[in-house]
């Protein structure tokens, strides 16, 4: 059974035109979790699986297109094909997926439900038989044609991954271009892992340790190999657990944490790694975020997880300015800065079609300006720890590199450094500094 069919709460056909709505959302240059989050809750899983399942097979749905329609089609119907086609293209033998004819009526009918495609039913009808005959499955040969990658990245994009990575940058797109596992942290102020594997155990949810990440231990991280809804992990509402990537809980494991260390996580929003700090030691925590927006996810998070206290405040705040900030020196920081995401794409696949080339240096200059800030905050003897959640080197050890050049009294610490996507973790970028004087 597909992730599709689990999900499925509203017609197909439904949810094919409000998946198709959102793509063109994407491609205006809006952020799909923005999209998504607009979305009754009935409505979002389904629309979630179909959008995330065009936008990771954008390439071969879009060469399907091109074969069967010698014009290219306006946006709204280009957008509604490659949703059905994602719908034919099978990640193995064993998806069966939806049948042909179901696929082929519902996106019929998705055209009749959205003025703008009213008048293409016939050529949706007839493309999408086209494509489901050309996708048949001949046995003992391959669904795809040799070394695919269905995943779309700008060409800017592929150059700098096969000029940084010249031997994995495929294997980072086809790792890209799967379904990301759910991966949990257990909050060990409530469980062990153990004690919480027994109660998924008896939920009937299957799940694995993951054990290390880069050679460094990860007590609290499991990954489930059948991903399910959160409201079915058992204590999820009590703060049991939370939903994060392995390669993200490596974050406070670096810093860390020591009980009645102050400790400033520097761009907090949603909270995954302040919870996480939390979690590890009972420590005066300072969460800043800019984002009004993204500020009640962090108070949200830490609510359910039953962190919050005296010792843990949350600020609004630019964390390359110091205006919000009360002259007291921090023991150790974390810079989660903001970048290109680029090591994320398993969990945002709009993220290749939003970004441009020009966001590079934009965002390595904000990455510069946070850390010189943050670099003043630390008391001497402190702990700062740089991290992305990007594959560019521009971003990562380019920026570390110029950290420690810039710093005379930056010494830099073991660290994982960059971190590509693998199935266990997403791809980030670490780099650990101690400040040796004032």
């Amino acid at each position: 059974m597909t992730d599709n069919k689990k999900t499925l709460s509203l017609p197909l056909s439904e949810a094919i035109t409000i998946a198709a709505q959102a793509i063109s959302e994407v491609m205006s240059g809006r952020s799909l979790t923005e999209v998504l989050d607009e979305l009754d809750a009935h409505e979002r899983p389904i629309v979630q699986s179909l959008t995330f399942d065009a936008l990771r097979k954008w390439v071969r749905s879009h060469e399907l297109i091109k074969q069967f329609v010698p014009k290219t089609p306006p946006p709204e119907v280009d957008h509604l094909l490659s949703v059905a086609i994602a719908l034919f293209i099978r990640n193995d033998a064993d998806d069966k997926g939806y049948a042909v004819h179901t696929v082929v009526d519902q996106a019929v009918r998705a055209c009749g439900e959205y003025d703008q495609t009213m008048y293409a039913k016939g050529l949706v009808n007839a493309v999408l038989r086209k494509v489901s005959l050309a996708l048949q499955p001949v046995a003992g040969k391959p669904f795809y044609p040799p070394d695919p990658i269905a995943m779309f990245v700008p060409p800017w994009w592929r150059a700098s991954l096969k000029r940084n990575y010249s031997k994995d940058w495929q294997a980072i797109l086809f790792a890209q271009a799967k379904r990301a596992p759910l991966i949990l942290r257990v909050n060990q102020k409530q469980y062990s892992r153990d004690e919480y594997q027994a109660l998924l155990t008896e939920s009937g949810i299957q799940s694995k340790p993951i054990n290390a990440i880069a050679g460094i231990s990860l007590p609290s991280a499991l990954l489930l190999p059948d991903a399910v809804p959160v409201s079915d992990l058992p204590g999820f509402y009590s703060g049991a657990v939370s939903v994060q990537d392995a390669g993200a809980q490596l974050a406070a494991t670096l810093l860390n944490p020591q009980a009645d260390e102050l400790i400033l996580d520097a761009c907090a929003a949603p909270g995954g790694k302040t919870a996480h700090l939390l979690e590890l030691a009972d420590c005066q925590m300072r969460a800043l975020e800019l984002d009004g927006k993204r500020l009640g996810k962090i108070g949200g998070n830490l609510d359910r997880l039953r962190l919050h206290s005296e010792k843990a405040k949350v600020l609004r705040g630019d964390a390359s300015k110091s205006a919000w900030w009360d002259g007291v020196p921090f023991d150790k920081i974390l810079i989660d800065a903001p970048c290109s995401a680029s090591g994320i794409v398993a969990r945002h696949p709009d993220i290749p079609f939003l970004r441009r080339e020009s966001d590079i240096p934009v965002l390595q200059q904000r990455q510069r300006e946070i850390l010189t800030q943050a670099w003043k905050m630390l008391k001497s003897g402190g702990i700062l720890l740089y991290v992305t959640c990007s594959v560019f080197p521009e971003e990562g050890e380019d920026q570390a590199v110029w950290f420690a050049q810039e710093h005379s009294n930056a010494l830099r610490l073991d660290a994982p450094g960059q971190l590509l996507p693998t199935d266990a973790n997403d791809g980030f970028y670490y780099a650990l500094f101690k400040k040796n004087g004032p």
